[in-house]
């Protein structure tokens, strides 16, 4: 007769082992402790064999039958449960190693990140982490294994990479908190490993050197497109590559207005050539009329082009990604220490601070940085404070106009008669 629970509870231990029968080749053994365990005998290929499916009570009547069935059904498909079950236990462990659950937290991201982007990361654990903790159980790995590691990469200089690592790790891990598979995040602790580095920023010059500047860019004696590039960067401050892979397409010439899309058409053979605004969502530049009257000069010479700034030898590609650094250091400037393009930015937010004359949530959106405050960046998003920058680009093209002169200081210009 099937076992039930009545029959096993009042079974009794003997001086050996013993079996209770159920059916279908299920059995329980009660051992002479009194301990009870299921058993599944079957024949595979000619031999007896069993399979051990738990302890009773934990594994229950119900559940002890539920296994027994599922082996069954493994047997009358030609597979042998006992050699399901390894292969199971192989992969389970599989699935239990840092690179494993590395890569599905990574999966789980990438409709998050740009392909680049998760490239990048990817490239990184395998060439800094998988080699090292790649096969470890991930429940097995502890905070000084990890502070090892990151203390490992930075000693060999590349600092950035190694704080880089550290955040995937936090994450990789949390993933795996998240997924039940750690009880504690073990990398949570890892703040002062790395050492700490001096943050260099870009170069820029003080405004007191804007009167230099203007003057050495009218000066520049190469290519008049690359002048206008560096003329119309200081009128604009964008990006490198907002700047440099901007079509004409991007520009209403009538509503004087250059909209920067989240995501360009990629170019064969340009690295990075998808990058719109850097900020991933579409960017919007109000053109001053000293702006459109350098547009105007521009298109008699790449108008035949998509491209705002083509390359100068081939008009189909844009202009190369050094083009105006390498101008400033041919004007005189050593990018490393006295001004780079992206110092044109720092140049441009110093003025329209000091002006006192502008919000700095106008400021901050033109400058299209990234506010840290998630519901403050969904307001700012939506509170474009077009108007405002209208009036304030217009104010910084007729700053510049007036620097080619003599210097005046931001505050003082602002409150000149007839300023706007």
């Amino acid at each position: 007769m099937p076992l039930n629970d009545h029959v096993i509870q009042n079974a009794i231990s003997h001086k050996k082992p013993y079996r209770l029968a159920d059916s279908l080749g299920l059995y329980l053994v009660i051992s002479n402790s009194g301990s009870r365990l299921w058993y599944f005998r079957f024949r595979f290929n000619g031999k007896q064999n069993r399979i051990a499916f738990g302890p009773y009570p934990q594994t229950t009547v119900a559940e002890a039958r539920r296994k027994r069935d599922g082996a069954r059904r493994l047997l009358a498909s030609g597979i042998s449960p006992s050699e399901h079950r390894k292969t199971e236990k192989a992969a389970s462990g599989r699935n239990r190693t840092f690179q494993y659950i590395a890569i599905t937290w990574h999966s789980s991201c990438l409709n998050r990140w740009s392909e680049g982007h998760a490239n990048k990361i990817l490239v990184c654990l395998q060439r800094y982490v998988f080699p090292y903790i790649g096969e470890k159980n991930i429940a097995k790995i502890e905070t000084f294994q990890l502070a090892e590691l990151i203390r490992a990469i930075d000693n060999k200089g590349v600092h950035d990479v190694a704080s880089r690592v550290r955040q995937y790790l936090t994450k990789i891990m949390r993933h795996a908190v998240q997924q039940g598979l750690i009880h504690y995040n073990p990398a949570s602790d890892l703040e002062d490993v790395i050492t700490p580095v001096m943050v260099q920023h870009y170069p820029a010059l003080p405004l007191s050197g804007m009167p230099e500047l203007l003057a050495k860019i009218d000066g520049y004696k190469g290519h008049e497109l690359i002048r206008l590039a560096l003329e119309l960067n200081l009128h604009v401050f964008l990006r490198a590559s907002e700047l440099r892979l901007a079509r004409w397409d991007e520009f209403n010439m009538k509503l004087h207005i250059w909209t920067i899309p989240a995501k360009r058409k990629a170019i064969d053979g340009i690295k990075f050539s998808y990058r719109g605004s850097k900020m991933k969502e579409e960017h919007l530049v109000p053109l001053s009329d000293q702006v459109m009257e350098i547009l105007e000069r521009i298109k008699k010479i790449s108008g035949e082009s998509e491209f705002v700034f083509r390359s100068i030898s081939k008009s189909d590609k844009p202009m190369s990604e050094n083009t105006i650094n390498k101008a400033l250091r041919v004007i005189g400037y050593c990018t490393k220490n006295d001004v780079c393009a992206h110092g044109f930015r720092t140049m441009a937010c110093s003025a329209l601070n000091e002006s006192g004359k502008w919000s700095k949530d106008a400021i901050e959106r033109q400058m299209s940085h990234k506010d840290r405050n998630a519901v403050r960046a969904a307001y700012l998003h939506k509170a474009e404070y077009l108007e405002e920058r209208f009036e304030m680009m217009q104010w910084w093209s007729d700053y510049l106009s007036a620097s080619r002169e003599e210097y005046v200081a931001p505050y003082i210009f602002a409150r000149r008669p007839g300023a706007v």
